[in-house]
């Protein structure tokens, strides 16, 4: 029932005008329509992900594009927005699609059931992206996104390890050279610096890492959640005031 929610086309012809307006009060009409109008890529719906794609959904990015090839399984309940025991087995890309359009009907969401990688990286990320938030695991794909976006002037935020950690007021935003107690971030460093790359702008949390069980990576609700609203405010905040 709550995929099918997504499915109704009538949802689109819904006059979405008054959702806008304790948001219109904050940042004005006139930025309001430059929301409206931005493309924004999420690489991950995961965690981090699909808390910066709710924010962004509910704020009225106009277009919204999504990357993730993970299905929802009962370990993802703890802590991301898209699973549910009702999406078990559902595609991740796919639950986030339809949760946005019943959010924002107006959205223009496409969903893509990939990862991107350094083989597709072409395909995706391109010029007319106002924005890429790259909440992905594998550091040779984030590698490959950073790169990309530097090499067409796409702006980026990346997520950094949030994994093992406890307190969300540790999470910050910074360029990745002003990073602290992150393994992910210092590997990150070294790698893009193998390329020349030397600025980027990161959510990164600057508490040490909690020592598991058979060094298992754990994590909590409100560590990755913060996170990934941290990454949408910074989309947003950039967007406006370009």
């Amino acid at each position: 029932m709550w995929v099918l929610m997504g499915q109704d086309n009538e949802l689109k012809n819904i006059d979405t005008t008054s959702m806008y307006l304790r948001t219109e009060a904050v940042i004005s009409k006139e930025k309001l329509e430059k929301l409206k109008n931005a493309k924004v890529l999420i690489c991950g719906v995961g965690g981090v992900g699909s808390y910066a794609l709710e924010a962004l959904a509910r704020i009225g990015i106009g277009n919204i594009y999504i990357l993730d090839k993970d299905i929802v399984e009962p370990s993802n309940i703890n802590r991301q927005l898209v699973a549910s025991w009702y999406t078990l087995g559902m595609a991740k890309a796919e639950v986030g699609a339809v949760h946005v359009e019943t959010v924002n009907p107006k959205c223009n969401v496409v969903s893509y059931v990939e990862y991107i990688n350094p083989a597709n990286v072409d395909k995706y990320i391109t010029k007319d992206l106002d924005y890429v938030i790259d909440a992905i695991d594998s550091i040779d794909s984030k590698i490959a996104v950073i790169a990309k976006c530097k090499e067409l002037s796409v702006k980026i935020i990346s997520s950094m390890g949030m994994g093992n950690r406890m307190d969300p007021t540790k999470i910050k935003i910074s360029d990745i050279s002003k990073t602290t107690m992150c393994p992910l971030a210092r590997l990150v460093r070294k790698r893009l610096k193998d390329i020349g790359i030397t600025k980027l702008k990161v959510v990164f949390s600057d508490e040490e890492a909690i020592k598991t069980p058979d060094k298992k990576i754990g994590s909590l609700p409100f560590v990755p959640s913060v996170a990934g609203l941290y990454m949408a405010y910074e989309v947003v905040k950039d967007i406006i005031n370009e």
